[in-house]
């Protein structure tokens, strides 16, 4: 809440030239009454931007406006303000120029702030007004993810670990902890998750605890507090209360799971421990338990990777084999076909480590290998329960290869993964593993080979000018750049001036024809079954990745890195 006396507050206003007499009485009103600044009244209102109201009142009260994006502060700057400050107040410091100390902030008329920033700063201070997310994204960079829990849990010099058992049941957005560990591992999870991260990895290092989140694909670094390192300990000991595992057990690896809510929607974190030199590393997978399903149509293949796929997971009978190294998207493919089929008609059953998605209609089965659930097993049990439709989460071994098919010649369609680095590996796969070529040949119908790209930021995707001798070296078709454009990364606030904005797949659909089939029988190459596939219609991986660089949906480099040279 503004404390400014209403006169001067609305004189200083009144100057800005922004507000008629009606908008000014209902701000005052509104600071006054309520929790929220002026600043954040007049944006909540929608009277003017941020951006117009700042810049107006920095000319009244004879201070500067300026944006935090590229902002570079030095270290000394920033331990002229204690950390207690800057959370307290929402500010930053940003300079230290003529003996006084300039500070960015996003409510100036706050009579209390300056004279409290001078007592805290032992100096000056110069406001510099910033809009309030550029504040909250340079402190969080300069002080790190819960910079603030772990200032109190030094000043306190104590910490508490509390076992909370009824935490899958709460919404870690609302959680009011009062212990600082709690707090704070609550913190990095919410990050982790508006960030859109996929991996949570806290991991020793001699000199400081690092943690890193993987985003599209990529690690990155996460800014936490250099004193974080001291309370290492406590923070891997929640994690373990929280995954309901052994916090004594230090010497090995251990697995477990946190189920909780952000933001109101079911996340199902699968927990890992591993014993290091420097203490347990700790890697937290994010798995949305619910939610929307991306559809068919939404993976982005072309229509005649498309229409046959539909083809194929209508059929009654079959084998549809995705497959990709780990982490090409291939559930999230499997789920698209579970989707496209999923209705009161058909009985679907599938089995799955870990179950990654929870479908509606869907009777999924969790793989437990300690206690003999294995996938052979349930694929055995399947078979008794009348399914129409049966998904495998992979086929590692002869045993699963050989119910899967057993159970697709018998009238049942079956889906599955392989990890090959292609199409046509994943018949070399299953014929390593023992399983008859002839078998194969007639209960496989499609193999479906993936990969993940990150895509362009459309906010801030700049034009490339190619280099001609370049795309000829890579086998870039540049006889179709006359009629589009291609792009380069840039980078912006809204992707985090990384360039790339979610992740996106290019395919290659491999369609078991009867000459295919002839050539498994023989137990061909795959190289030979690769040509044949071409011959047939069938887009390679890397010619499906030109086809989305030249959509404007992903640079040339994505490419070149997911991609193997043919």
């Amino acid at each position: 809440m503004t404390k400014v006396a209403p006169n001067i507050l609305s004189m200083r206003l009144e100057k800005t030239g922004l507000f008629s007499g009606d908008q000014l009485s209902s701000i005052l009103n509104a600071s006054r009454d309520g929790d929220a600044s002026v600043t954040e009244v007049i944006v909540r209102e929608g009277y003017v931007s941020e951006e117009e109201y700042l810049t107006a009142l920095a000319g009244v009260i004879r201070a500067s406006f300026a944006r935090l994006t590229d902002l570079d502060v030095a270290g000394d700057v920033l331990e002229r303000l204690p950390t207690k400050a800057v959370f307290q107040y929402n500010v930053i410091p940003v300079a230290f120029e003529n003996n006084a100390l300039n500070v960015a902030v996003n409510d100036p008329l706050d009579a209390g702030l300056m004279d409290a920033l001078r007592l805290a700063a032992g100096t000056r201070v110069r406001f510099v007004l910033s809009p309030a997310e550029d504040i909250a994204r340079a402190i969080k960079r300069f002080y790190g993810v819960g910079a603030d829990t772990v200032e109190r849990m030094i000043q306190d010099d104590r910490f508490e670990v509390s076992p909370d058992e009824e935490l899958g049941k709460v919404d870690i957005g609302e959680l009011d902890q009062e212990a600082s560990i709690v707090k704070f591992v609550n913190q990095i999870i919410w990050e982790a998750c508006q960030q859109g991260a996929t991996d949570i990895h806290f991991e020793p290092m001699e000199e400081q605890l690092r943690i890193r989140y993987r985003v599209d694909g990529v690690l990155h670094q996460t800014p936490v507090p250099p004193q974080l390192l001291r309370f290492q300990a406590a923070i891997i000991s929640r994690i373990k209360v929280m995954a309901n595992l052994d916090i004594a057990e230090k010497r090995l690896p251990i697995d477990g799971r946190i189920g909780l809510k952000v933001k109101g929607r079911a996340i199902d974190i699968r927990v890992s421990t591993m014993p290091t030199v420097y203490g347990e590393s700790v890697s937290l997978r994010l798995l949305q338990s619910g939610g929307d399903f991306v559809g068919l149509a939404d993976l982005g293949m072309s229509e005649r990777d498309s229409e046959l796929i539909r083809q194929s997971i209508h059929r009654p009978n079959g084998i549809v084999l995705v497959t990709g190294p780990t982490g090409s998207g291939k559930s999230t493919s499997l789920y698209a076909y579970l989707k496209e089929i999923n209705n009161l008609d058909i009985r679907i059953m599938t089995a799955e480590d870990p179950i990654e998605y929870e479908m509606t209609g869907v009777n999924q089965v969790l793989v437990r290998e300690e206690i003999g659930l294995s996938f052979s097993l349930i694929l055995r049990s399947f078979l008794r329960q009348d399914p129409d439709v049966i998904m495998v989460g992979e086929i590692r071994d002869q045993d699963t290869a050989e119910i899967a098919i057993q159970a697709s010649l018998t009238g049942h369609l079956v889906f599955s993964t392989l990890h090959t680095n292609d199409a046509s590996g994943a018949f070399t796969r299953l014929l390593d593993m023992g399983v008859e070529p002839f078998l194969v040949a007639s209960a496989v119908s499609s193999v479906v080979a993936q990969r993940l790209i990150r895509r362009l930021c459309p906010v801030c995707r700049a034009d490339l000018e190619p280099d001609m001798e370049h795309l000829r070296e890579i086998g870039f078709p540049i006889e179709k750049l006359a009629d589009h454009k291609i792009y380069t990364v840039a980078g912006c606030e809204k992707c985090r001036s990384t360039g790339f904005s979610g992740r996106g797949g290019i395919f290659e659909v491999l369609n078991v024809t009867e000459d295919v089939e002839s050539l498994i029988v023989n137990r061909s190459s795959m190289n030979v079954i690769k040509q044949m596939a071409v011959s047939q219609g069938m887009t390679v991986l890397r010619d499906d990745g030109w086809r989305k660089v030249l959509e404007g949906v992903t640079v040339i480099e994505e490419i070149l890195r997911v991609t193997e040279e043919e």
